[in-house]
């Protein structure tokens, strides 16, 4: 998996997504970024194996 260069502005919009995304969860709390990215039917992403493997680092990191 490649890393993904990101700006400030690329971070806050992320940001932005994972907030509006958690609002609707009302007595659940989610306050932490882990606990939306984990939560049951949030991304399919996270059912599947390629989620999970290591991010490779660039050659001239």
């Amino acid at each position: 998996m490649a890393v993904v260069k990101a700006s400030s502005s690329d971070i806050d919009l992320l940001a932005r997504l994972l907030r509006a995304e958690a609002e609707g969860e009302g007595e659940q709390g989610i306050r932490t970024i882990p606990q939306m990215v984990y939560h049951p039917h949030a991304f399919e992403a996270t059912t599947k194996g390629y989620f999970y493997q290591r991010a490779e680092r660039p050659k001239d990191a």
